[in-house]
C-alpha cells in the first residue's frame, strides 16, 4: 500500500521506505545529513588512501595492477583533453577529471556494500551533487575569464547572434549545473531506492535479485562517474574552443 507522509511517498510492505529521508543533526543553526557526511568521509578516505598507497609503490620497473589502471585512466583523460583542447589544456584539468571520476565511482559503489542503510552512496543526496557541479562550472568560468579576459568572456554570450545571449546565459549558469548534478543524482538515487525495494522481498528469494541488481547498479555507477568526468572535460574544451574562435 502507499501512504503520503509529510510530503513523501512511503512504500510499505513488510517495512517502510522513505525516499529522500536522511538522519540529520543540527550545527550552528544548520541541518546536516549525517549519513551523507559519513559516506563522503569514507569515500574520501578510500580515494586518498589508494592514491597514497599507489604513490608510495609507484615504480617504472614492475608497476602494480593499481598503478597500471591509474596510468591507463590518466592517459585516456589526457587523450580526451588533447583531442578537445590541443596542447593548451588548462593546468589541473587532467587531475580534476581523474579525481572526480575516482571519487564519484567510489561514492557510487558504496551502494554495493551491505552497509547501505548506514553508509549510503552520498551521490544519492542532492546536497552532495550540487556542490560538485558548481565546482566544475565555476572552475570552467574562471579558466575562460583567465584565457579570454573578462570582456572577451562576456562577449562570447553574444556569439554568433546577440539575441541568443539570454539562452546562452541560462545554459551556462543554470542548465549545465542542474543537468550535471541531477543526471548523477537521479541514477544513483533510483539505484539506492531499488535496493531498498528489493530488500522488502522474502529472505529466501532476496539474494538473487539483490545480487543481480547490485551488479547492474555498479555498472550504472561506473557509467555515471565516466559521464560526469567526460562532461567536465567537454565544458573545459568548449571554454578553450571559444577562445580559439575569438582569436580568429
Amino acid at each position: 500500500m502507499t501512504d503520503l507522509v509529510t510530503g513523501q511517498l512511503v512504500l510499505a510492505a513488510e517495512g517502510e521506505i522513505k525516499p529522500g529521508h536522511h538522519p540529520t543533526f543540527e550545527l550552528f543553526g544548520m541541518s546536516f545529513n549525517s549519513d551523507t557526511l559519513i559516506a563522503t568521509l569514507v569515500a574520501g578516505i578510500i580515494v586518498c588512501g589508494l592514491g597514497l598507497y599507489m604513490a608510495r609503490r609507484a615504480t617504472h620497473g614492475r608497476p602494480s595492477k593499481l598503478q597500471v589502471i591509474f596510468e591507463m585512466l590518466a592517459e585516456w583523460v589526457r587523450g580526451q583533453i588533447y583531442d578537445g583542447m590541443g596542447l593548451r589544456a588548462p593546468k589541473g584539468v587532467v587531475e580534476l577529471a581523474i579525481t572526480l571520476f575516482a571519487f564519484i565511482l567510489t561514492c557510487n559503489w558504496l551502494a554495493a556494500l551491505p552497509t547501505e542503510h548506514y553508509v549510503p552512496p552520498p551521490t544519492a543526496d542532492v546536497n552532495m551533487v550540487y556542490p560538485m557541479a558548481l565546482l566544475v562550472i565555476v572552475w570552467v568560468i574562471v579558466v575562460a575569464i583567465n584565457r579570454q579576459g573578462f570582456g572577451g568572456y562576456v562577449k562570447h554570450f553574444a556569439h554568433p547572434y546577440a539575441f541568443l545571449a539570454p539562452i546562452e546565459i541560462i545554459t551556462q549558469f543554470f542548465a549545465r549545473p542542474l543537468s550535471l548534478a541531477l543526471r548523477l543524482w537521479g541514477n544513483i538515487f533510483a539505484g539506492a531506492l531499488m535496493v531498498q525495494v528489493i530488500g522488502l522481498m522474502p529472505a529466501y528469494v532476496l539474494w538473487l535479485p539483490n545480487a543481480a541488481w547490485k551488479l547492474f547498479d555498479m555498472f550504472i555507477g561506473a557509467l555515471q562517474a565516466l559521464i560526469f568526468a567526460l562532461l567536465t572535460i567537454m565544458y573545459f574544451s568548449e571554454a578553450i574552443g571559444e577562445e580559439h574562435e575569438a582569436a580568429h
